[in-house]
């Protein structure tokens, strides 16, 4: 009696797929994400007649979109990466 019960409790036990890791690594990526949006934004014009070249800067082409992507592919490491997996 003793072993079954035992057995049922070990099914009846819910495990999380994710562990401590893997939710650091999405923190991450989401916080390296929200840095890209922020410095993509800005820029404009109040009037829409004066064309303003600072939407073509380094930091809204390039450094932005890129840490975007870093933080995409911190997303798909943290879903990707298995904890439970023995060294």
């Amino acid at each position: 009696m003793g072993k079954k019960q035992k057995n049922n409790q070990e099914r009846n036990r819910k495990e999380f797929i994710f562990q401590k890791k893997n939710y650091l690594f999405m923190f991450i990526g989401i916080a390296c994400m929200a840095l890209g949006f922020i410095l993509m934004s800005g820029g404009g014009s109040d009037d829409p007649t004066v064309f303003n070249p600072d939407i073509y800067s380094f930091r809204r082409i390039r450094l932005a979109p890129t840490l975007v992507l870093i933080g995409l592919g911190f997303e798909v490491y943290a879903i990707l990466l298995n904890p439970h997996k023995k060294k």
